[in-house]
């Protein structure tokens, strides 16, 4: 599965795949084919995600168009 949102995210806030790939600890490579869909996302590094974009990861997952968590 592609996904999208987490390249959107990304590019919005001006980060680069190796930028992003360093927080969450893993090579930019890796991180490249979370992006494109052709590697499964670890739920550890969706919650790094989430965590970094400050969205849910129902967002990331695009289960919602909400990007907050409902509090």
């Amino acid at each position: 599965m592609k996904f999208n949102r987490i390249r959107d995210l990304r590019e919005d806030n001006d980060f680069t795949q190796n930028y992003v790939a360093k927080i969450i600890n893993c090579s930019r490579s890796v991180y490249s084919m979370y992006e494109s869909g052709k590697m499964n996302i670890p739920i550890d590094i969706f919650i790094s995600m989430a965590n970094i974009y400050e969205v849910s990861i129902d967002y990331l997952l695009n289960r919602t168009n909400n990007k907050k968590i409902n509090e």
